[in-house]
């Protein structure tokens, strides 16, 4: 696998990782947005394959035990959610520039295996505006978005361990200027 070509996206909760990597799936063909594996229940709209793989907890830690993830992580305590190794060597050989949108702990790792790709922040213009996202987006219990504040805490320290941060404050630029960091631009 050649690390150059892969960049990896993390950032708090709701901080808009999926809006900004859609944006990338409808925009840039020339970049493979990878599809993680998750053992939690799809939400509305969500389509297996597309969006994530959905498996039960035993495929999941099938793929775990047998060396299968690049990485993988519990989040917020309860689901468990990774990046099928296989699928990112084969868009790597394919020549393919590959974009991991993963949490911080998926960063970690990959960062261990992989210490030569690029390392994306996605920051929210304030702490404000990350709590109206989480809320209203309306998938999460009042006791699940707690939690995921408490997180999303934690995640936003850890955002010096990133080569470059981006605010995302407008989907469509802060999508630009990822894709601009990868070495492409819109034709």
């Amino acid at each position: 696998m050649t690390a150059a070509s892969v960049t990896v996206l993390a950032g708090p909760t709701a901080v808009g990782k999926g809006t900004v990597s859609t944006y990338i799936r409808d925009n840039y063909p020339d970049v493979w947005l990878s599809v993680s594996a998750t053992t939690r229940d799809p939400r509305p709209g969500e389509e297996d394959g597309v969006h994530y793989f959905f498996v039960g907890p035993e495929k999941f830690h099938q793929l775990v035990d047998g060396g299968d993830m690049l990485e993988w992580a519990v989040v917020h305590g309860q689901n468990s959610y990774g990046t099928i190794r296989s699928t990112v060597d084969d868009a790597v050989a394919n020549g393919k520039k590959v974009l991991l949108e993963i949490d911080l702990q998926g960063a970690r790792q990959v960062k261990e295996t992989l210490p030569e790709a690029k390392f994306v922040f996605l920051a929210p213009p304030t702490w404000d505006e990350l709590v109206r996202r989480l809320i209203g987006r309306g998938t999460e219990t009042a006791q699940e978005q707690q939690r995921r504040l408490e997180t999303a805490k934690l995640e936003l320290a850890a955002e010096s361990e990133f080569d470059v941060t981006i605010v995302n404050d407008d989907v469509s630029r802060a999508a630009e200027e990822l894709v601009a960091l990868m070495g492409l631009k819109n034709d």
